[in-house]
C-alpha cells in the first residue's frame, strides 16, 4: 500500500509537465519511501528506471544500457561509460522520458570521477526531452552534489529531501487499528514506512519482539548499518547516540556518558546534526544562540534501537532477554509529546486554536519544564502530555502546575493551559470551564480532517 506522498508526486508531476531538460537530486534516508515514490511517479510514463549497484562505473555504465536498450529498443551494443550511454538513448528518446538513477551514493563511493561524468552528460548531451532523476540513500555524499566545489554544482534544477510520513499519515495506513496502538507503533518506527509496515497492530508486543529482539529481523541491525554507511567509524557516534537515548541531552552530561572531551563535542554534534539524526533545541523563550541548548534525537526508531535493542545485544543473543513493558510505556510516553506536537501544529494551520502561534517547543529551566510551549504576538499556550487516564481532579493538578511555572516564564500576554493525554474523564465538563484539553480520541477524530 503507497502511503499519502501528494505533494511530493504534485512536485514530480510539475517537473515532468515543464517540457525542458530537468535534472531532480531526490535523496532520503534509508527505507523512506524512495523507490516507492519514483515507481508511483514513472507508472505509465516513458521511463528509464536504473538501480545502481557497488560495481564499477564502468559495470553499471554496461548494465544501464542494457536495460535502457530494452525499454527503448536499441541495439544491443556494448558501451564503455554512461556518455556513451546516453548518447544512444538520446538517438530513440521519445518527445519526453524520465531517467531514473537510483542509489547513485553508490556510483559516487564507485568512483571520484562520477559528478564530472555526469556533469558532462547533463551539459552536452541531454536536451528537453529529458528528466533525469538521480536518487540516493547516502545523506552526506548527495547533499554533497550541491556543494559549490562539486562539478555537479549548479546542474540540478530542483531538489527533494524524502521526509518520514508523519503521524496522521502513518494513522491512516493502520485505519482500522485502535489508536493506541498506532501511536506505540509510530513511538517505534516513526514514519518510516518499510519499519512501520512490519506490523499489523493486533497484537502490538508479541509482533515488536518478533520484529525488534529477535537476531534475524530486519530492524535488529538495522541502525548499525545505516550508520556505518553514513559515518564509517561509528563507534563515537553509538555513544554519542546511545547517550541522548538515555536521557543525557545536555553537552557536559554526553560527552561524560561517551568518554569524550568535552571540547571535541561540538565536530561530533555538527555531523550528526547535519544529518539530521539529532536536533538541537534551546528554550522556545529563548534566542536560538542560547547557551541551554539540548540535543534529541531525532527519529523514534533509533531512539528506541538505542534505548532498548542496543543495551540488550548480548541478553537477545542468548536467549535471556525480558522487556521492561514498564520502561517501554515511559519511552511512549516521551514519544507521545511529539505527537501532540504535530497535532498542535495541524490545529494551528487550520485556525483550531484561540489564537495563531507562530513558534512552538520545549521549555525548561533549572529543574522545571514544560512539555508544549507555543507562542503568538500577545498570547501563550501552555501544554502538559501525559500517556495516561487522567480524570477532573489530575486535571486540575496538571493546571495549577502549569500556572505556577508561567509565572517563572515571565511572559506578560494572555495565556492558556492545554492538557494532552490519553483518555481524559469528562473532558466536555473541563472544556466549558475555558481548559483546551485533548486525547486520544481527538487525535484519532482529527485524522479524519488532517
Amino acid at each position: 500500500m503507497f502511503v499519502n506522498r501528494k505533494d511530493e508526486l504534485n512536485f514530480l508531476e510539475s517537473l515532468y509537465s515543464s517540457n525542458k531538460k530537468e535534472v531532480l537530486i531526490l535523496y532520503g534516508r534509508r527505507r523512506v519511501g524512495k523507490t516507492e515514490l519514483i515507481k508511483r511517479f514513472i507508472k505509465d510514463k516513458n521511463a528509464i528506471y536504473f538501480l545502481a549497484d557497488r560495481g564499477s562505473l564502468r559495470a553499471n555504465a554496461k548494465r544501464f544500457y542494457l536495460e535502457a536498450s530494452e525499454v527503448l529498443d536499441l541495439p544491443r551494443v556494448g558501451v564503455e561509460d554512461f556518455r556513451e550511454a546516453f548518447e544512444l538513448i538520446k538517438l530513440k528518446a521519445p518527445e519526453r522520458i524520465i531517467v531514473v538513477i537510483d542509489e547513485f551514493s553508490y556510483l559516487l563511493l564507485s568512483d571520484k570521477n562520477t559528478p564530472a561524468v555526469f556533469q558532462h552528460i547533463i551539459d552536452e548531451i541531454l536536451d528537453d526531452r529529458f528528466f533525469l532523476i538521480l536518487c540516493g540513500s547516502i545523506i552526506g555524499l548527495m547533499e554533497g552534489l550541491m556543494s559549490y566545489k562539486n562539478p555537479l554544482y549548479g546542474r540540478r534544477t530542483a531538489q527533494l529531501k524524502l521526509k518520514p510520513l508523519n503521524f496522521f499519515h502513518v494513522r491512516k495506513y493502520f485505519r482500522k487499528t485502535p489508536i493506541e496502538n498506532v501511536v506505540r507503533i509510530y513511538s517505534v518506527t516513526g514514519g518510516v514506512p518499510m519499519y512501520f509496515r512490519l506490523f499489523t497492530g493486533e497484537n502490538f508486543e508479541e509482533e515488536l519482539l518478533r520484529n525488534a529482539f529477535s537476531p534475524t529481523s530486519i530492524l535488529y541491525e538495522e541502525p548499525e548499518f545505516t550508520l556505518r554507511e553514513e559515518l564509517g567509524d561509528v563507534h563515537r557516534y553509538y555513544l554519542i547516540l546511545e547517550a541522548i537515548a538515555r536521557g543525557k541531552h545536555k553537552v557536559s552530561e554526553i560527552a561524560q556518558f561517551a568518554g569524550i572531551e568535552a571540547k571535541d563535542m561540538p565536530k561530533y554534534l555538527r555531523v550528526l546534526t547535519s544529518l539530521e539524526l539529532i536536533r538541537r533545541e534551546v528554550p522556545v523563550t529563548e534566542p536560538e544562540r542560547s547557551k541551554k541548548a539540548r540535543y534529541y534525537l531525532n527519529d523514534n526508531f533509533l531512539a528506541f534501537w538505542f534505548r532498548f535493542v542496543k543495551p540488550n545485544k548480548s541478553k537477545i543473543e542468548i536467549g535471556t532477554f525480558e522487556m521492561n513493558w514498564d520502561d517501554f510505556n515511559a519511552y511512549v510516553g516521551k514519544a507521545f509529546e511529539g505527537v501532540a506536537k504535530e497535532f498542535l501544529i495541524e490545529m494551528n494551520k487550520r485556525k483550531g486554536l484561540p489564537f495563531k502561534f507562530s513558534k512552538i517547543g520545549r521549555w525548561w529551566h533549572k529543574g522545571e519544564e514544560i512539555d508544549i510551549v507555543a507562542l503568538g504576538d500577545d498570547k501563550a499556550l501552555l501544554v502538559e502530555v501525559k500517556w495516561k487516564e487522567i480524570d477532573r481532579r489530575g486535571v486540575r493538578r496538571v493546571v495549577r502546575e502549569l500556572e505556577r511555572k508561567a509565572t517563572l516564564l515571565d511572559l506578560n500576554v494572555e495565556e492558556y493551559y492545554g492538557i494532552f493525554a490519553k483518555r481524559i474523564k469528562e473532558k466536555d465538563e473541563l472544556r466549558e470551564q475555558g481548559l483546551l484539553a485533548w486525547d486520544l480520541d481527538d487525535l484519532d477524530k482529527a485524522t479524519k480532517i488532517f
